[in-house]
């Protein structure tokens, strides 16, 4: 099993473990009690994103599928857009698309402190 294999088996078992099974004390072996929370829209560390699966409800479910995460900049918008892209591929060719798009937060907005894509805020985002 190569490396993008372990780690797509690990984040499978880490959310289905704290997602699905509410397991919190399994959880914290995936999770670290250093996790950096990029989203805006939940509190930091681990704590934070425990805490919200806690405050929904119990019929809360996770169905995992692959994507990649990106960040569309330089296109004249008030805000940059962070994306997830999710493709459907047969034959080694690219045959539909869905995404999930949100403007990107400035650190004065980001709840958790932390940008939503890669290291750092954008200095500028038009």
């Amino acid at each position: 099993m190569n490396v993008q294999e372990k780690n797509k088996a690990l984040v499978l078992k880490a959310f289905d473990t704290l997602f699905n099974k509410r397991d919190y004390r399994n959880a914290e072996k995936y999770w670290s009690a250093n996790y950096v929370q990029h989203s805006a829209h939940i509190g930091p560390g681990r704590d934070g994103l425990f805490n919200l699966v806690k405050s929904l409800p119990s019929t809360l479910t996770y169905e995992p599928g692959v994507i990649v995460h990106g960040r569309f900049s330089g296109f004249g918008a008030p805000k940059n857009w962070i994306a997830a892209d999710i493709l459907y591929i047969k034959d080694g060719i690219l045959l539909e698309h869905w995404d999930v798009l949100q403007d990107e937060a400035t650190e004065e907005e980001s709840k958790s402190k932390a940008p939503m894509f890669g290291s750092s805020f954008p200095n500028s985002q038009k």
